[in-house]
């Protein structure tokens, strides 16, 4: 099978240079590297960081604070998204996806070695906002350029399946993430806040190597060989992106909004069942685990399903079981009903959740022509990604007192859910259309 299957082949080009499964696996790996680092630092926030990096004088604003810092990440990603944006579509793919692994590893490590508020005062704080800054400009470009290069290489009938993989590779990051905050876990509370927190972050420096030798390795995409040979490179991408297609980029800010059910999963119920509920944090880590364990399987299954049926009715699907879903799956860590937790924990984050996040990469893509692709995926991921990452601040503020405080976030969750599955009701479907007629006015038109 050639990676040309995608795109008419350019005349003297070799067909078999590169398969869309080695595409789809090196998307995989460098994905999972990339946010192997962004998550270590979610957990980190929901753990540790609001007892070492702010002034001990009222843990729940301490909270708010380190979730906080964890949405400022998603600041720079709509900057990073026009930039990084910009420089894939112009310049190539594989550029921007060097780039963005490089830079998420240097600033990871570097968290890994700040000093505490206890040592340094206010300076602790604002270094780490600066390096979150810079892990949110990486993170811009990643998933954009990764979903990008895949989806240009993938057999046209098969676009969701083999793009899915580099969703399937962010789940794989947090996987491991999440397992290597495991046996921490076990420490005593001096030891974690003392050095153990530290490890995931030093341990950084190690993916990042295996993930920059086999992204070394990456084809550029023949759909962006086809533009640069018949000089359609744009020399603008943002300009002629807004120009054309921007009702779609909007589309895109409002589906992506899906993301707040992962933020809220991941980092802020992480916390309240720890730290509210006294739930253990094995016992947390572990159905974080578990639910993206069988994400990795349902997330190319989804996607498959959707190379069948379309990607409008298992985008929304899943958008709307979340809405439904996060109600039970709060209220039961609230009675800290453990058996349910597991249950509940896997089918939404898992399964339902995993309808939406296996679709969004092809489909996001499709509705855009090449040229302006990698801008207007990550433009409007990034931008609707933002609320995501300012979902568990946010949660932590409107949290209410007593029993059924929780409900306030569950609501808020399922209002972002609702948006995302009418923005994506109101697109075309897609997964039958042409490589070559993807985002054009004419295809369009139909």
């Amino acid at each position: 099978m050639s990676a040309m299957s995608a795109a008419v082949p350019l005349a003297g080009e070799a067909l078999d240079i590169k398969t869309p499964k080695k595409a789809a696996f090196a998307s995989w790996i460098g994905s999972a590297v990339e946010y192997y680092d962004f998550f270590i630092y979610g957990t980190a926030a929901a753990l540790v960081f609001g007892k070492i990096f702010f002034p001990a004088f009222d843990p729940a604003v301490a909270t708010v604070a380190a979730f906080a810092t964890f949405g400022v990440g998603y600041l720079t990603r709509p900057i990073g998204a026009v930039l990084l944006g910009h420089v894939g579509d112009k310049f190539g793919r594989k550029k921007v996806l060097t780039f963005t692994l490089l830079l998420m590893g240097i600033s990871t490590f570097l968290v890994g070695v700040l000093p505490t508020y206890e040592q340094v005062g206010i300076a602790a704080p604002i270094l780490l906002v600066f390096l979150r800054l810079l892990q949110g400009l990486s993170a811009a470009g990643e998933q954009a350029g990764a979903n990008s290069l895949t989806l240009e290489h993938a057999p046209p009938h098969r676009r969701a399946f083999f793009t899915s993989f580099t969703l399937s590779g962010t789940q794989g990051g947090l996987i491991l993430a999440t397992l290597v905050f495991l046996p921490l876990s076990q420490l005593s509370d001096a030891d974690m806040m003392a050095w153990g927190w530290r490890v995931p972050f030093f341990l950084s420096a190690i993916v990042v190597a295996v993930g920059f030798w086999v992204r070394r390795t990456l084809p550029e995409t023949p759909a962006f060989k086809q533009e640069e040979a018949s000089h359609e490179v744009a020399k603008l991408p943002v300009a002629i992106l807004f120009r054309d297609s921007g009702p779609d980029v909007l589309r895109v800010i409002f589906a992506a909004l899906i993301s707040v059910v992962s933020t809220i999963f991941s980092v802020f119920t992480l916390s309240y069942a720890v730290n509210t509920v006294h739930i253990s944090r094995p016992l947390m880590l572990t159905v974080l685990v578990l639910a993206n364990i069988v994400a990795l399987a349902a997330i190319p299954l989804m996607a498959a399903l959707s190379d069948r049926i379309g990607r409008r009715p298992v985008f929304i699907g899943g958008a709307l079981g979340c809405a439904v879903l996060i109600w039970p799956y709060i209220w039961v860590l609230s009675q800290a009903n453990i058996p349910m937790v597991f249950v509940l924990g896997v089918l939404l984050s898992g399964i339902v959740y995993s309808a939406a996040n296996g679709v969004w990469p092809a489909m996001y893509g499709e509705m855009f022509e090449t040229k302006v692709r990698l801008s207007g995926m990550a433009i409007g991921t990034q931008v609707g990604f933002a609320l995501g990452g300012f979902a568990p601040a946010i949660s932590a503020a409107i949290m209410g007192p007593g029993v059924n405080g929780w409900m306030p976030v569950a609501a808020f969750t399922s209002v972002t859910a609702i948006v995302a599955a009418i923005s994506v009701a109101t697109a075309r479907e897609t997964f039958q259309t042409p490589m070559q007629a993807l985002g054009r006015k004419a295809a369009m038109m139909r």
